[in-house]
This record gives structure tokens, sequence and C-alpha cells, in this order.
């Protein structure tokens, strides 16, 4: 853990607020919350249960496949 935390790409952020937006798997919750107090452009997610968070307009999460992930990062 020591490690990751004096990571210089590494910040840690503690969502203050729970926005419990995946009702299918409540368990992936805490990374919505977590994209969301972190402003994160995106969550890179395989996972279908984070497909509802294409459907909600706000609080707004893009979500993204691994291989649209790395179409992104290869045009930069």
């Amino acid at each position: 853990m020591d490690t990751m935390m004096n990571a210089v790409n590494i910040e840690q952020v503690i969502p203050y607020y729970k926005w419990d937006l995946i009702s299918s798997d409540p368990d992936d919750n805490k990374f919505a919350d977590c994209a969301l107090n972190a402003g994160a452009d995106f969550i890179v997610s395989n996972d279908k249960h984070f497909n509802i968070l294409k459907e909600i307009n706000f609080p707004k999460i893009n979500v993204v496949d691994i291989n649209t992930f790395k179409k992104i990062i290869s045009g930069l």
C-alpha cells in the first residue's frame, strides 16, 4: 500500500457522498463514487454492471471498455 500511495501518478480519493448508482452490483459503486470525486474523465471497465452509468444523465460518468481505452491512449 505504501508503494502505491507514494507513486507520482496516484492520488488518494475519499468519496464523501455515496451515489449508489449501480444497483445490480452495489460493490461496484465505490468505483463510480471515486470517479466522481476525482473528476475522472471516464471509468475503464468491461464489467457489464457499469453500463447503467451510460444511461444516467446526472451525475454523468463516462464508461469505456478496454479496447476503446487503448484507442484513446494510442492517439495521445
